[in-house]
């Protein structure tokens, strides 16, 4: 394998890790002593008007609303305590077979798990049936304002005269509904003549809740528009806690009709500061909603009219009364407050607004044949080289369908990849071989004019440059050629592994039971003092060891360089892969075993393809063109030509410089 091959796959990995580092989540301020305690017994703040919000700015209606002194009236329709509502609705196997849990308590959702994805592998029928090991897509943490709940909505300064005490405390009246789409009906009358009423409902054997929103004018006065805030989604939790893919992310996508083109933004959990940040999409959003790395929760309009309801989409992080750790540090939580402008009807009339909620797995046939625009919370995922590793991923699955197996499916695509690419690996080897050899044959002439000009950097530098174009011996550009080809196909099936919804949970033989995490093949849960901090190790994961076993085998196979530099570069390179292994040591098993057998195909090529097929390095015949591969040897036939041409230059304007016979040379007359 070319040598600049490696030196390319460990530039990918410290871009990958410089972006990692710098990026890394932001340290929250401590709260002082007293603090929480006060900001617990407060009332629940109300969420920022929908202009605001979007913009990110506070308004004093709020903080006026808030504070009126006006007295509160007696709500008309409501609940006397709280209670929560449990049911489990869907058949096993089949889309839409959760566990909800809904709260009269502002009316919302609590908790929804999955009844056919599990928070463990390898579960017998009796673990599986137990709705403790369920894996949950939305669950409720204790804030200082209460505890969180997902579909709550709340008033905004222009509709607080509707419901002065507003929505997202009170306790609204819970019917459970029943029949072919069951769930719940909140409805809460806060005692100004008008009645809120929510509708959540499942659909068995689709991944959708329904939503609807009604408002009943009984004496409220005068239509016209209100604004609210609905918050859709708190909380989704983290699937994994990957450090190369932050979760969970506030996410938006709105369609921009000038251009004709949808726009997305996302927030990562981590990175959202305590005011917030607007998602930059076009108003309406298409689409709102929180994801992590495998499942999201995406709200939508279900009809054109409630779709101009949606006046924007703003991340607000959610900050738990006690931090939540992780094996892999704190974790970090997101909401996104959906701004609505809902048209309150005449006196007498009822109006009702419709929408959808896509709570599922983020694999992409499923995701996107549920909704087109879904496709590019998946794009934004797989990053910059989103095309390369949708069609790596369609190879995959070809594989998959094949052998029954994401391990050995990764395993042949490596292959295929390195096989597709070896034509050009071979001519850059050939072109260094090349090139190396005829530095071998030129290096005493370059040590000889380092002698005989060691006093003279001008004269040192234009013999060598001489020499060097004699022999035309010009590093050949397209040996770097392979390097730029691997580097996308690095990185986009570096993405396509880190997100495909396929490896999770996804077996490949012995101990590797989930491609999608660690291998742990023990567990050890011990601390390793290093210089700066102690490293957990919770597990013993032996690909990653493997892996660099591999890389410092390949380096060793290398051919060693003439050129002083480059040996050097060599030298320390063989001290990377430990480095990287440090680095990896948490890695998904399925990246590693790419990895393992890039490397080992790496080494196969060093100790049996080039034994078998040598590389030619017989010099080529003197051409006109430099030497070098494709569109480059033109490139350095001109840098030549000009340099000759400059050499020439300067020393006309030597000959020509006059000579002064003693004394110092006049000064002209002005």
């Amino acid at each position: 394998m070319n040598k600049r091959v490696p030196l390319a796959l460990f530039l990918s990995f410290l871009v990958l890790f410089g972006w990692t580092l710098l990026n890394t989540p932001p340290e929250r301020a401590p709260a002082e002593p007293g603090a929480e305690a006060e900001k617990g017994t407060a009332p629940p703040a109300a969420p920022p008007a929908p202009a605001a919000a979007a913009r990110g700015e506070e308004t004093e209606g709020e903080e006026k609303g808030a504070q009126t002194g006006e007295p509160i009236p007696e709500p008309s329709l409501a609940a006397s305590e709280e209670h929560t509502e449990e049911m489990v609705v869907g058949d096993p196997g089949e889309p839409g077979h959760y566990r909800l849990v809904f709260s009269n308590r502002g009316g919302c959702l609590r908790e929804l798990d999955f009844g056919d994805y599990f928070r463990e592998v390898d579960l017998g029928p009796e673990q599986r049936a137990d709705t403790l090991n369920w894996l949950p897509l939305v669950e409720s943490i204790l804030t200082a304002d209460g505890p969180t709940g997902s579909l709550s909505l709340d008033v905004s300064p222009s509709s607080r005269p509707l419901a002065p005490g507003g929505l997202a405390s009170a306790l609204w009246e819970t019917t459970p509904l029943e029949g072919e789409r069951p769930g719940v009906e909140f409805r809460y009358g806060p005692g100004t003549g008008v009645v809120f009423t929510k509708r959540i409902r499942s659909v068995p054997g689709t991944w959708h809740l329904e939503v609807e929103l009604e408002i009943e004018n009984q004496t409220a006065g005068e239509l016209g528009r209100r604004d609210f805030v609905l918050r859709p989604a708190g909380v989704v939790p983290a699937e994994l806690g990957d450090r190369f893919y932050l979760e969970p992310r506030a996410a938006a996508v709105g369609y921009d009709a000038e251009d004709e083109e949808y726009v997305h933004d996302a927030a990562p959990a981590a990175r959202v500061k305590e005011e917030g940040e607007t998602l930059d999409v076009p108003v309406p959003p298409v689409f709102v909603g929180v994801h992590n790395k495998y499942f999201a929760f995406f709200l939508r309009a279900a009809d054109a009219a409630t779709r101009s309801s949606l006046a924007g989409a703003r991340a607000v992080p959610v900050v738990p009364l006690e931090p939540v750790i992780a094996d892999n540090g704190e974790r970090h939580f997101v909401d996104v407050v959906a701004p609505l402008s809902l048209d309150l009807p005449a006196q007498g009339e009822t109006r009702t607004w419709s929408y959808t909620v896509y709570a599922g797995p983020k694999d992409r046939e499923v995701l996107v044949g549920d909704f087109e625009p879904h496709a590019y919370a998946i794009s934004a995922d797989l990053g910059f080289f989103s095309g390369i590793s949708r069609f790596l991923l369609s190879v995959l699955g070809f594989f998959h369908r094949i052998l029954g197996n994401w391990g050995w499916s990764i395993i042949l695509l490596t292959i295929c990849v390195r096989v597709v690419l070896f034509p050009v690996n071979r001519r850059s080897q050939t072109a260094m071989a090349r090139y190396q050899k005829k530095m071998k044959r030129v290096q005493p002439k370059l040590d000889e004019i380092k002698k005989r000009h060691a006093n003279d950097s001008q004269k040192l530098r234009e013999a060598q440059a001489k020499l060097m174009q004699e022999e035309r011996a010009f590093p050949p550009l397209g040996g770097c050629l392979p390097m730029f080809l691997q580097i996308p196909v690095f990185f986009g099936l570096f993405s396509a592994l880190r997100t495909s919804f396929d490896l999770r949970q996804a077996p490949f033989m012995g101990w590797i039971h989930d491609l999608s995490r660690p291998d742990r093949l023990l567990e050890l849960d011990m601390k390793v003092p290093l210089l700066i901090t102690n490293f957990d190790l919770h597990y013993l994961n032996l690909l990653p060891l493997l892996m660099v076993v591999a890389w410092v085998l390949q380096q060793m196979g290398m051919p060693k360089p003439s050129d002083e530099q480059q040996a050097k570069m060599q030298k320390m390179m063989m001290f990377m892969p430990i480095m990287f292994g440090f680095f990896l040591y948490n890695y998904a098993a399925g990246l590693s075993l790419y990895m393992i057998t890039q490397s080992s195909l790496g080494i196969v090529e060093q100790r049996v393809i080039k034994k078998v097929w040598p590389v030619d390095d017989t010099e080529a015949p003197p051409k006109k063109k430099a030497a070098g591969c494709g569109p480059f040897s033109g490139i350095m036939q001109n840098l030549a030509e000009k340099q000759k041409e400059q050499m020439q230059r300067m020393e006309t304007m030597k000959q020509k410089q006059p000579r002064h016979r003693g004394g110092k040379q006049r000064k002209k007359r002005r």
